[in-house]
């Protein structure tokens, strides 16, 4: 047989003897619906914000002005507050067992935070920049405005794999702010209204939630930025969101798919 013609055989063969990757499903769509709205500080650079236990904390971004927080819900009110050095860019925020977890934007430390009282606890290291950060049952997720979310072992906080978020065979990128919800891993993506509903094993977005029009134009002004900040109150099943440099901070119900 020609040299050609044992090539084709060949390909035939091997084309043959893979299998096709299954085509994944599109992911639904859903809109909102407000439950609550809250005051929430106007000039906060919101970067994460986690609800445990009754409490709400938040990391504000900008030099100069980030910061720990823990706010009251009902008033918007600053209860305790922790800077950051104003060289020092604050982003994502979990807590894991009895310590808050902060991220800094581009140096390339975390700050660790007692829970009860923001003392402080001590410092980790990665690679690359810090973006969003949440936390479940010793699992820790990170991203880095990249389409991969990182996981970091729950005690020393080492990175221990990368999984690519993806829209079908699409990979999303700007990943920002996280928090996992009812088993999936909710992300902000910036710049828009979007937050991924991900499956956190697989890294496949299982559906999109639109909140575009969440804040109304009479709050809006010329700092007004993206939405960012996600926070599940796992006891109550409540899910809270906000934006940056937002005056209102609201609890959301996910509606039906649009699609």
């Amino acid at each position: 047989m020609p040299m050609r013609g044992q090539l084709a055989v060949c390909a035939a063969l091997l084309a043959g003897a893979l299998p096709a990757l299954p085509a994944q499903p599109t992911p639904s769509v859903h809109g909102f619906r407000v439950v609550a709205s809250f005051p929430h500080d106007a000039q906060a650079f919101t970067q994460g914000l986690v609800f445990h236990q009754g409490r709400l904390f938040e990391s504000i971004g900008g030099y100069g002005h980030s910061a720990l927080r823990e706010v009251d819900l009902e008033t918007g009110r600053v209860l305790r507050e922790r800077r950051l050095p104003q060289h020092l860019f604050g982003e994502g925020l979990a807590v894991a067992g009895e310590r808050l977890l902060q991220l800094t934007w581009r140096a390339g430390v975390g700050f660790i935070h007692a829970l009860d009282d923001f003392a402080p606890a001590g410092e980790f290291r990665y690679e690359g920049e810090g973006w969003g950060l949440a936390a479940r049952e010793g699992q820790l997720a990170m991203s880095d405005g990249t389409a991969f979310v990182r996981w970091l072992h729950p005690v020393t906080l080492a990175e221990t794999k990368r999984v690519q978020v993806r829209d079908g065979a699409a990979p999303v990128k700007g990943l920002n702010e996280l928090e996992f919800v009812r088993g999936r891993l909710f992300a902000n993506v910036w710049p828009s209204n979007r937050i991924a509903i991900i499956d956190p094993a697989t890294g496949i977005v299982t559906a999109w939630l639109d909140l575009s029009g969440i804040l109304p134009v009479v709050f809006r002004r010329p700092e007004t930025d993206v939405l960012n900040g996600i926070a599940y109150d796992r006891a109550a099943d409540r899910l809270f969101v906000t934006g940056k440099r937002w005056p209102r901070l609201f609890e959301i119900e996910l509606a039906p798919a649009l699609r």
